[in-house]
């Protein structure tokens, strides 16, 4: 259903309810990737904060935000606290720098 075919305030939470799923499940996924990264990273010498790659993940999501017609600052500043959040994760399993 696209938002144009919502009738009703119900249809409208209904579809954002289903969405928060998705994202949800989505950010499941991903903290699994950044486990198997705090594995990995120790035995290549890597700290979890590398900061080139932060600015290279912002960078890529800012490229997709504008593509998808979202505000990149907004999706910015999401992706900097969830990045945050996913190096501080991180670094409980390996330490910091």
């Amino acid at each position: 259903m696209t938002p144009q075919d919502c009738r009703t305030m119900a249809d409208v939470r209904a579809e954002i309810d289903r969405i928060d799923g998705q994202l949800v499940a989505l950010l499941r996924e991903r903290t699994g990737y950044i486990d198997r990264a705090a594995e990995l990273k120790p035995a290549l010498g890597l700290p979890a904060r590398i900061d080139d790659r932060v600015e290279e993940v912002v960078a890529k999501v800012r490229a997709r935000a504008m593509a998808e017609g979202l505000d990149p600052a907004l999706a910015e500043v999401l992706w900097r606290r969830l990045i945050d959040w996913s190096i501080d994760r991180e670094e409980a399993r390996i330490g910091r720098d």
